[in-house]
């Protein structure tokens, strides 16, 4: 019997070796397969530095250039200190620039790259975008392990990560805009859920579960520091866990480990952050002030719910927290014309999604199947918490043959994460990128259980053929055959997308910057679209009226201003606007000034004319009246009292600059 345990713990340790190896496998091909792609795509290895960086798209080379910043210093000290006093960024405003727009990444890469010696051999945007990459190398090895840990196989990783790949549109946005938060805080999150998931299991060592312990504690952290949303996706991860313990689904210590974790990390993260208010009034903490409480008086479910809508009260809320009135709109339940409200809603990321992501995902074949896998798994968790609320216990270690998958508490918690964060995509369409990853590994988890295949079996009571038999052989054979129709119909789609070469290039981009880095003054504050300076930071480092931020309500009112030259104001009021904040150049895009769309009410045109009251309703139509012409096409005419306050200085097809006079010529 001992040779036997000894066989048994030797085929185990192999079985480990091989799935890690895969694990590591799948990450670095990822890693490599974003490379080729980026490099098709933009034909980033022979560009020029400028014609790399414009590739930065929506404004998040902004991000960049505070790497750049970083490397550019005499010392690290020294360049972090410039940042936390930064007056070269917002026009007449200091700010801490590392609290204000979470540059951690940029911090941490670019000391690295220092010590490192790593410019003796790379370029720093190699370098840059290679971590990210790196990352998201990180991101789909977790994936596979949570996946692999749920499943007790590896080939359910294998199937996690093709699925992934193949729905890479709508599970990650690191094709088109690397240096974006996300890009670097997921994968920090995927990690956490994956040692969440392992730390929940019943059946691991003492050692497994401190190891998961720590990376949990750890991964919380760092995603609260490196993304200013993360306190969010957490509340909604600490819902997910609040309903297992309301249930009595896992053990108190358990519980009371996990409560530790979120209070010190965020308590380190309002450290590092520089006291940060924003994560006091955060939900989260409200959430977890209740559910202690809660435990330590032994009080009922309804006082937890009430409390956690209410403890955020006695925290002073920052006066950047705009978010509840932004609800009331998008759910219907109020109306109004500011302009800042109605910007955000017509983003993308905040509208429903449309059918076509579901039909991708059918396409791909990871919907059908998910909804089979979370349907089985949900009864399965129902049952138990109707066995819980019975009185009975959990049984802590289950055998295949009791068919009870929805009596694993990792189990149940990812059914909670994905009905949740499902739910929201169904409101929110930016919300795919935190549930699209984790229907691919949810999904492959439960083609491969064999104790999903033995519930199934447990309810049609079957009995002409073994259960458990059969259940192992479906385990297998299932994903067997959905790899290999994978394979078949979309690894040629890969290899010609890695070989098709892309044709990106921004001539007037690259124009206007270069008139940019070689006419204005090196003290020139530019306003125009938050996008647009992003990339004017990037590459002139002038100071700017706002910034592509989108989670700050002050940025967003100074967004506003600057959008008014495509409103319908005179002259004179848009010199007031723009000298107020001191601005000596001003850039007017022809794509926003006469965009033309489908979706009427969501131009920035339109939103402005809505705000300023410039609209007459007539028989259900909008139309936009003003004493005044649209600025942006006035302007172009050349004549007084336009040329009283700017002088044209550069144009091209796409972008129109005035100098804003600093002395009012009156010339008729």
């Amino acid at each position: 019997r001992q040779e036997e345990r000894g066989v048994l713990q030797q085929m185990r340790l192999v079985r480990v070796f091989f799935g890690c190896l895969a694990a590591v496998a799948c990450g670095m091909l990822y890693a490599v397969y974003l490379s080729t792609y980026h490099d098709r795509k933009f034909w980033f290895s022979t560009r020029q530095e400028l014609e790399r960086e414009i590739t930065f798209q929506a404004g998040s080379g902004l991000y960049y250039y505070y790497y750049k910043h970083m490397l550019a210093a005499p010392s690290f000290e020294r360049g972090f200190y410039e940042l936390m006093t930064d007056n070269r960024t917002l026009s007449g405003q200091t700010i801490n620039a590392v609290e204000r727009l979470s540059l951690y990444p940029e911090l941490i890469t670019s000391f690295i790259y220092r010590v490192t010696g790593s410019q003796d051999f790379v370029e720093p945007i190699y370098f840059y975008i290679g971590a990210v990459f790196g990352l998201q190398a990180v991101y789909v090895t977790a994936l596979f392990v949570c996946s692999w840990v749920m499943s007790g196989t590896w080939v359910a990783g294998m199937l996690a990560v093709a699925w992934y790949v193949i729905n890479r549109p709508d599970t990650t946005k690191v094709d088109h805009a690397i240096p974006l938060r996300d890009n670097w805080a997921l994968p920090y999150f995927s990690c956490q859920v994956a040692a969440l998931t392992g730390f929940l299991s019943n059946n691991i060592s003492s050692a497994t579960e401190m190891f998961c312990y720590l990376t949990m504690s750890a991964t919380t952290f760092t995603f609260l520091l490196v993304w200013e949303h993360s306190h969010y996706v957490l509340f909604i991860q600490g819902l997910c866990l609040f309903l297992l313990d309301s249930f009595d689904l896992v053990p108190s210590r358990k519980m009371a480990d996990i409560h530790k974790v979120y209070l010190s990390s965020l308590f380190l993260a309002y450290l590092f952050q520089f006291q940060n208010p924003t994560l006091l009034s955060s939900p989260l903490l409200s959430l977890l002030i209740g559910s202690v409480l809660a435990r330590y008086f032994q009080v009922e479910l309804a006082w937890i719910i009430t409390n956690v809508f209410h403890l955020q009260k006695l925290i002073p809320v920052s006066e950047d927290d705009f978010i509840l009135k932004f609800l009331e709109v998008k759910f219907g339940l109020n109306t109004t014309t500011d302009f800042v409200t109605n910007f955000l809603l017509c983003q993308e990321s905040f509208q429903r999604p449309g059918q076509d992501l579901f039909l991708r995902l059918t396409q791909a074949s990871v919907l059908p199947f998910y909804f089979l896998v979370l349907t089985v798994c949900l009864l399965s968790t129902l049952q138990t918490i109707y066995r819980r609320l019975s009185g009975q216990p959990m049984k802590t270690n289950l055998r295949l043959e009791d068919g009870r998958v929805g009596e694993q508490p990792e189990v149940i918690y990812h059914v909670f994460h994905t009905l949740l964060f499902g739910g929201l995509t169904l409101l929110f369409d930016g919300m795919k990128y935190l549930w699209t990853p984790y229907v691919c590994m949810f999904t492959a988890f439960g083609v491969c259980s064999p104790d999903l295949w033995m519930t199934v079996f447990k309810w049609l009571k079957l009995k002409s053929i073994h259960p458990v038999v059969l259940s192992l052989i479906l385990s297998t054979a299932v994903p067997t055959i959905i790899g290999f129709s994978l394979w078949r119909e979309y690894c040629p789609r890969v290899l010609v997308e890695l070989s098709d070469l892309q044709d990106f290039y921004d001539p007037d981009t690259v124009e206007l910057i270069s008139w940019i880095g070689s006419q204005a003054p090196v003290a020139a504050v530019f306003a125009g679209s938050p996008q647009l300076l992003g990339t004017v930071k990037l590459f002139s480092g002038s100071a700017v009226t706002s910034l592509p931020l989108y989670s700050d309500i002050n940025l967003l009112r100074r967004s506003e201003d600057t959008y008014q030259v495509y409103a319908m104001r005179s002259a004179e009021e848009i010199y007031k606007i723009l000298t107020s904040q001191k601005t000596n150049y001003v850039i007017i895009e022809e794509s926003i000034c006469n965009e033309l769309s489908l979706t009427k009410g969501c131009r920035i045109k339109d939103l402005l004319d809505i705000s300023n009251g410039h609209v007459v309703y007539d028989k259900g139509d909008i139309y936009s009246f003003s004493k005044h012409g649209r600025f942006c096409q006035e302007i172009k005419m050349n004549y007084s009292p336009y040329t009283n306050y700017f002088t044209r200085v550069f144009w091209n097809r796409s972008y129109h600059v005035y100098k804003v006079n600093s002395v009012i010529s009156f010339q008729y």
